[in-house]
């Protein structure tokens, strides 16, 4: 569900615990009213039956308790939905990195970032395809902050198709291994939703990541 569809239902249902607060409170008046009457009125020497009155109350009471509640949570629905907006708009646009192992390629350059433990001397990527065939393999720069893949193979082609690929970046210090780690892929936001009430981000790398999954980033940075 889109932001501005998520802001619309919560304003829609802002509007619908309203109207029916409304509702209950004139109910609830004329109730009291028709009470009122019914025991100035009733004849003493034969009073009348109040059971049906006091269950009739208390079911108003418990009403009036489950209105007031649906009425709180339309606020707090609505507030969500403005704040979904307001993120929105911050983030549309922005250039960030988003770390993921698998990376989809469509014939653009796939820009990343390596995140390199500092005690490590070298590191290496793999590039494998989706049933694990090794596509393609290289030290990296160390020097350079950020890295490149234009879809070379090790073969000396070039990816024509549009595939998702595993990205594996391991990391050494002189000849001991000391991890394996993914890319931080460049791309920029371009779609912003709600999911389970939280923000999703679409991407122009075809990246899908919450909002824990994303940093913003400058070129100054590399």
């Amino acid at each position: 569900m889109s932001t501005i569809e998520s802001t619309t239902a919560a304003q829609t249902q802002t509007t619908a615990s309203s109207a029916a607060t409304q509702q209950f409170g004139e109910e609830f008046n004329n109730f009291i009213k028709l009470l009122t009457a019914q025991v100035q009125n009733q004849d003493p020497l034969s009073p009348m039956d109040s059971t049906q009155f006091v269950d009739q109350l208390a079911t108003f009471s418990s009403l009036e308790q489950q209105v007031q509640t649906n009425s709180a949570l339309g606020g707090i629905s609505s507030l969500i939905g403005e704040l979904h907006t307001m993120f929105a708009s911050e983030w549309l646009g922005e250039t960030v990195t988003v770390e993921s192992s698998w990376v989809p390629y469509t014939g653009s350059e796939i820009r990343y970032l390596a995140n390199t433990p500092t005690e490590a001397d070298d590191a290496y990527l793999t590039v494998r395809d989706s049933e694990g065939e090794l596509v393609w393999s290289e030290k990296l720069d160390m020097e350079h902050g950020v890295h490149t893949w234009n879809g070379q193979t090790n073969s000396g082609n070039t990816i024509t198709t549009d595939e998702i690929f595993e990205f594996n970046i391991d990391y050494y210090r002189g000849e001991e291994y000391i991890g394996l780690g993914a890319p931080q892929v460049i791309t920029t936001i371009t779609d912003v939703s709600t999911e389970n009430g939280g923000l999703r981000f679409g991407t122009s790398s075809h990246l899908s990541a919450d909002l824990t999954s994303v940093n913003k980033y400058s070129e100054a940075v590399s």
